[in-house]
């Protein structure tokens, strides 16, 4: 039998792979899928397939020997990469402020790594990393489990999560094919090492193909495949459809004024949020915004609304969009990766993308979302080193982004009176930048977004 296991990890490779055509076209290419999840087993509802199982995975702990070692290979690829803005950004961010134990140890990785980071290094790390928790009885337990299923492939929808690895390492044990897809645009560029070394890889973009062919050279060209990505795909299925009267009515909009969507980062990259949310606010009730508006601000899915409170009660104007994300798990590492979408929010968001107007967000991803709706983006930055805010003017130096600003797809407020002229003149000329934000699209999303599921599927079926 053709066994395809797909190893999922959070709640947005769920709305990626489970909540776009991805399984739908999966079963046609593939006698069997099951899908290995590190979400529990009751975030899958309604799967009446009799070719689709799903298996929730044991939550791997990682110990502290196992901790060492990644930190390394982990160090050791930023410290060779360095010369990438967000690389060094990280490292810098990541050395600690003070002497205890685990931040001197930590610190001697730094020291270690500085002169020692070669990609031959490297690969040492891992291997002493995954020699580490081979005994460990997770490990075993999903090294049984893939004897018993036997998958032909083994495909992980994120590249990154620690907690996966020993899973990787079960795959690799038992002579199973492995692939994976590049999470997000940010992630070679600026974040730390894989989990570990896969045999095929599958990405958004020419673009990313050589940023993963440069930040990974003992990858081989062949084993890279250029796919587009299915984080857009619900916005060309009819199931996701709605109407504009609908939206109006749920968000309590008025349908003579145009819609400002502001797209809040989460608390750990979006602390000046509410002082940009302010600002709007503040100039629209003093008319410095021209045109007849209102605001509708979306919050980070990875967390609730809680720190808006008092902006909401200052500013009842103001509508808002909580995503409705559930929380599937506690006392999890990573809490936030537990949060599981509603299939109502893909609406709503499907909706907001179709119906505002104008999107300002901190050189987000949903700066793409919009653009694949042909709407006119505003990157507010108003932090840096001098004027105590938090520093989000650094990311515009990150390579990915770097792109985008400097593909003039969107503008850059860095204050107050720069938002507000730069929201006006969206209002004057909304397809000012129209061939910048599709030439943009068409740089960082390689592929059409109809069709993207089954062009995934094939291509996994053909590895």
């Amino acid at each position: 039998m053709k066994i395809l296991g797909v190893v999922i990890t959070d709640g947005v490779g769920f709305r990626n792979f489970v909540m776009s055509n991805f399984l739908e076209e999966a079963v046609n290419q593939f006698d069997k899928i099951i899908i290995y999840s590190g979400l529990p087993e009751s975030c899958y509802q309604n799967f009446d397939n009799p070719k689709i199982q799903i298996k929730e995975l044991t939550v791997f702990k990682e110990g502290n020997i196992t901790w060492v070692f990644r930190k390394w290979k982990e160090l050791a690829h930023l410290q060779k990469n360095k010369n990438f803005y967000g690389m060094n950004d990280n490292l810098i961010a990541g050395y600690p402020k003070k002497n205890s134990a685990r931040a001197m140890l930590i610190k001697s990785i730094y020291a270690f790594t500085k002169f020692i980071n070669s990609s031959s290094s490297i690969l040492v790390a891992e291997k002493l990393q995954f020699l580490s928790f081979s005994k460990n009885k997770i490990t075993k337990e999903y090294i049984q489990i893939l004897r018993k299923d036997t998958p032909s492939h083994l495909f992980f929808t994120h590249q990154r999560p620690p907690y996966l690895t020993p899973f990787l390492y079960a795959a690799i044990k038992t002579k199973i094919l492995t692939s994976t897809f590049i999470f997000s645009w940010d992630n070679l560029a600026s974040k730390g090492r894989m989990l570990g070394t896969f045999d095929r890889f599958l990405v958004w973009s020419n673009l990313m193909k050589e940023e993963l062919l440069y930040f990974y050279p003992n990858v081989k060209n062949e084993d890279v495949k250029v796919v587009g990505t299915p984080q857009f795909e619900p916005y060309v299925l009819d199931e996701y459809k709605s109407t504009k009267e609908g939206f109006i009515s749920k968000f309590g909009l008025d349908p003579n004024k145009k819609i400002i969507c502001y797209s809040c980062a989460d608390v750990s990259i979006g602390p000046n949020d509410p002082l940009v949310i302010k600002i709007i606010a503040e100039a629209i009730r003093n008319r410095e915004i021209t045109s007849s508006v209102q605001l509708l601000v979306r919050t980070s899915p990875a967390e609730d609304d809680s720190r808006f409170i008092a902006l909401r009660n200052e500013f009842p104007e103001i509508l808002w969009n909580v995503p409705k994300w559930i929380l599937t798990r506690e006392n999890h590492k990573e809490s936030w990766s537990q949060r599981v979408p509603s299939k109502e929010d893909i609406i709503d968001l499907r909706a907001l993308l179709e119906n505002a107007d104008l999107s300002i967000n901190m050189c987000s991803t949903m700066s793409l979302d919009f653009m694949l709706f042909d709407k006119p983006v505003i990157n507010t930055v108003f932090g840096n080193l001098k004027n105590g805010l938090y520093n989000d003017q650094r990311f515009l130096n990150y390579s990915h982004y770097k792109k985008v600003i400097d593909g003039n797809a969107v503008t850059i407020a860095k204050d107050k009176f720069e938002l507000i002229e730069q929201i006006n003149q969206s209002f004057l000329n909304s397809e000012e930048r129209i061939m910048y934000r599709k030439a943009m699209i068409d740089l960082q999303i390689g592929k059409p977004l109809i069709g993207t599921s089954k062009r995934i599927a094939l291509i996994l079926s053909n590895l």
